[in-house]
């Protein structure tokens, strides 16, 4: 099965069904077509969103909105184990044994009305998971053909290693931001280009929009000059600095604001000066780089 060419910048659903926005299926199809005429063609997904309803609710909002499936990339995680009505699981727990991960992607294919995953990733590392055991469920799901690729979420690099000792890994899902920036200093990015690992970027804005922290501020006053001066707005800077790492980190934006949608994709297009890129930084650290 050949891999699939991920958008540079992917929809994240985890906020679009109860746990947040709490769209209907007509509002989720739209928001599907808004994403795909603005050329976010991937959509990032995990079993447990909405209390393990949001990918169900999304397989029928896509199904509806008769976009050819081979014109888009899905992505979906799997190990969470939650404590949720419709599950019986008394403490949150990982579960990475083969039959959960296999009956985990199968169930995904189901709710998503779909053949095969574009990725599939382990949602969160545990401390019992066997490198061997995932391995063979993942050889398995691949050889059936329900998944493409497969990668990790939130893993270090030496639990990277460990999993990549018995299976190819080709993604790993970070947080990753101006304000967040941890894997571009201890290694973590550094570890995947060196690997061939793609990134992805989950919460590519951070806390800028989220928090009033001295951080946050020194960071909306950059901001503010420099949207004087590129003529975008501070999401799309914040996004274009992530994509600027040579790592080739994918941002995973959640908004379901069509106006910050349509904007999204300039990000790709826009390379910041080097001198605002620093700036960003050392904003964001509170002091000028080493």
């Amino acid at each position: 099965m050949t891999k699939s060419t991920l958008s540079p910048i992917i929809a994240g659903t985890m906020n679009w069904g109860v746990w947040d926005k709490n769209l209907n299926q007509k509002e989720m199809e739209n928001m599907i077509h808004i994403c795909f005429e603005n050329k976010i063609t991937t959509f990032d997904h995990a079993d447990i969103y909405g209390s393990y309803t949001t990918e169900a609710d999304f397989g029928k909002a896509f199904h509806s909105s008769k976009i050819s499936r081979e014109k888009i990339q899905l992505i979906s995680k799997c190990g969470i184990q939650m404590i949720a009505e419709n599950r019986n699981n008394k403490v949150k727990h990982y579960d990475y044994s083969k039959a959960h991960i296999i009956k985990s992607v199968e169930q995904s294919l189901s709710n998503l009305k779909t053949d095969y995953l574009d990725v599939f990733l382990l949602h969160r590392p545990s401390p019992l998971m066997q490198a061997e055991e995932i391995a063979e469920a993942i050889e398995q799901l691949k050889s059936e053909g329900k998944i493409k690729e497969f990668g990790l979420s939130n893993f270090t690099t030496s639990q990277t290693d460990l999993i990549r000792q018995k299976t190819t890994v080709s993604y790993n899902q970070v947080q990753f931001s101006a304000t967040n920036y941890e894997p571009m200093v201890d290694g973590s990015l550094d570890y995947m280009q060196i690997n061939n690992i793609r990134p992805m970027s989950w919460n590519p804005l951070g806390s800028v929009f989220r928090e009033d922290i001295p951080q946050t501020r020194r960071l909306k006053k950059l901001l503010a000059t420099l949207v004087s001066k590129y003529h975008l707005g501070s999401d799309t800077l914040l996004l274009s600095w992530v994509l600027q790492h040579p790592a080739k980190v994918i941002p995973i934006a959640g908004t379901v604001n069509v106006a910050r949608i349509q904007s999204l994709h300039k990000a790709v297009a826009l390379k910041l000066d080097k001198e605002d890129w620093f700036a960003i930084w050392s904003e964001s650290m509170g002091n000028e780089v080493p």
